[in-house]
């Protein structure tokens, strides 16, 4: 058998065995969801509940098969387990302990600069920190790399990771666009070769896996989920791109980020016909006319994710949240994005519309 089947076959079943993981994590949590169910539950402008532990199992899951994945050197292994965990943690501290007085890099720093240390800044710095390390790992593109060879790929596997994680939070505005994104990167990543595809596998599947939660409205990614497919996707890049690829990957990362604190993505979306059908590919139908959801403050101009124009009422300053007014899409207190995103709405448990979540 060839090289060539043995790392297909590697990467389907890496990826079939994070989406089988996925399924049963994502049951395990909600049967038994750590700290209660209202920690994890918000509402959305329908008035029906959704959960937050979507995120977390697809993290743990995409993780956790990457780490026994076939075919990749055991240091790429490390370094994708460790963007996954490293984020999906600082993301779901924002998701359960963020507040929306402060939004973006610029309303976290500030308050940091005043000694005032926000669930946001805390996150930043994680990520920051998470993609650092785990750029290490990868090291060089070359074995016989000079010092300084070698320190440049560092840090540009460092900005594809960390940004990578914020990026994808950035589309998390709607339900399914930023699987529906992760998807279009991991295909991207998989056609351009065998360790890219063995690379992707896992945060692939486990995407796939939870993609019908979140198309349904039940369940959302939330910044633990968002970022650590984010970031896992970011190091697959680092991992099996070379550096001239990596260094354009980064570049487009970076200039989507920064327009977004000028251009509303999802005013983009709505306005491209074939991007709109994308983004409501299996999507429930809007609400009807007359129900009106409110506003976020986001959607105008604040900040969804590090940045601005597509914000909802959420934002935690270094990620995207669904708005109240997106299709399904909760806002709720807890920590930068999603339902639970600061500046977002309390909402009820699932058992009582009057229940605050813990």
């Amino acid at each position: 058998m060839s090289r060539r089947l043995l790392r297909a076959g590697g990467a389907l079943t890496t990826g079939a065995l994070a989406a089988v993981t996925a399924r049963a994590a994502y049951a395990a949590l909600t049967q038994r969801p750590p700290g209660g169910r209202e920690t994890w539950a918000r509402t959305n402008h329908r008035g029906e509940p959704v959960t937050l532990l979507e995120g977390p199992a697809a993290a743990v899951a995409a993780a956790g098969a990457t780490l026994i994945a076939p075919g990749l050197p055991a240091r790429s292994r490390a370094a994708l387990a460790l963007a996954a965990v490293g984020a999906a943690a600082f993301g779901a501290l924002d998701d359960l302990k963020g507040s929306g007085d402060r939004r973006g890099f610029r309303g976290h720093l500030g308050a940091l600069a005043h000694g005032e240390v926000t669930s946001g800044a805390v996150k930043i710095a994680g990520i920051g920190a998470t993609g650092l390390t785990a750029g290490a790992l990868i090291g060089g593109s070359r074995t016989d790399s000079s010092a300084i060879d070698t320190a440049t790929d560092i840090v540009i596997n460092t900005g594809l990771i960390a940004g990578g994680a914020n990026l994808l939070n950035l589309f998390d505005l709607r339900p399914g666009r930023a699987i529906k994104v992760a998807l279009a990167a991991g295909t991207a990543l998989g056609a351009g070769s065998a360790a890219g595809r063995l690379a992707a596998a896992a945060p692939v599947g486990a995407a796939l896996a939870v993609l019908p939660e979140d198309l349904g409205e039940r369940a959302m990614l939330g910044d633990s989920g968002a970022n650590a497919l984010g970031g896992m996707l970011g190091a697959a890049a680092a991992t099996a791109l070379p550096r001239t690829a990596r260094v354009t990957a980064l570049a487009a990362i970076v200039g989507l980020t920064a327009a977004s604190e000028v251009v509303s993505f999802t005013r983009v979306i709505e306005r491209t016909p074939p991007l709109r059908w994308l983004d409501m590919l299996g999507r429930r139908p809007p609400a009807a006319a007359g129900q009106r959801p409110a506003r976020g403050p986001g959607d105008a101009a604040g900040t969804d994710g590090v940045s601005g124009a597509d914000a909802a009422p959420h934002t935690d300053g270094v990620s995207g949240v669904y708005t109240a007014s997106d299709a399904g899409r909760p806002s709720g207190p807890g920590g930068t994005g999603r339902p639970g995103g600061p500046g977002a709405t309390s909402a009820p448990a699932p058992t009582s519309p009057a229940a605050n979540p813990q």
